[in-house]
């Protein structure tokens, strides 16, 4: 398997800047909104794939959760560290590709929010399996019927503003629903430009890959970061939020 993942690169560049981002200005009301709908008792054990900075995994600790976060890049779980320690909390730190991460206790509840851990692809990664991967590994690591609360880029968006003169030019593939980006770091060599790749999904699409990696769906809601209120999923919002449990 080819696990190489320019994401890895980018995000231990940019992970002291990660919480300047936008869409992680809402973590109160995204914190109430899990604490609402995982309704789990203090001590239980929850999965945070893809936890980056540990804005999730810090706050459910402090509810009294026992938390293991996975990521991929060292710089991001670093500052999670720093974040978990200035909160007086204890939080398993686990650096990993969610598609080789390997669970070795059992979960009552996971979360992947916010293309943590899905959703960004390496140069090796397949676009039909990567993430189904990192689904199969979630779903190995929870109890029958803990809940699994996931969000992802919304493809519905993407089909309604991309044009044939896009597809054509290749920055838009319809045949993966990927699209290649090119983002910018600052290194001590100075300044880098890292070619990545962002997938899409429409919802029966990844209903299915629920269902492939062994999760019942209860919910599909809009998802985009700062916007969840169990609403209906609307075309052009940037993510789609699925709530889903492992199979019994």
């Amino acid at each position: 398997m080819n696990t190489k993942n320019e994401w890895q690169e980018y995000f231990d560049a940019n992970a002291s800047q990660y919480e300047e981002e936008v869409f992680t200005k809402n973590t109160d009301a995204e914190i109430k909104f899990l604490l609402e709908e995982l309704a789990l008792p203090p001590g239980s054990v929850v999965l945070d794939m893809g936890c980056g900075t540990g804005r999730h995994a810090v706050r459910l600790a402090q509810a009294g959760y026992r938390v293991t976060g996975v990521d991929i890049s060292h710089a991001m779980l670093n500052q999670a560290r720093a974040a978990a320690q200035a909160a007086g909390v204890q939080v398993e730190w686990v650096q990993s590709d969610g598609k080789l991460f390997k669970p070795v206790q059992e979960y009552d509840a996971a979360i992947s929010l916010c293309e943590g851990a899905l959703c960004l692809l390496g140069s090796g990664d397949d676009p039909l399996e990567s993430d189904l991967q990192v689904l199969k590994n979630v779903a190995a690591g929870l109890k029958p019927g803990g809940r699994f609360i996931v969000t992802v880029s919304n493809a519905c968006r993407m089909i309604r503003v991309v044009n044939d003169e896009e597809v054509r030019a290749g920055r838009f593939d319809l045949a993966t629903l990927t699209e290649p980006i090119e983002l910018n770091v600052h290194t001590s060599t100075g300044k880098q430009v890292i070619p990545l790749r962002e997938r899409y999904y429409t919802p029966p699409e990844f209903m299915r890959m629920l269902h492939l990696a062994g999760f019942e769906i209860e919910h599909i809601w809009g998802g985009t970061a700062g916007k969840w209120n169990r609403q209906p999923l609307r075309l052009d919002e940037m993510e789609m939020m699925m709530v889903a449990h492992r199979a019994v």
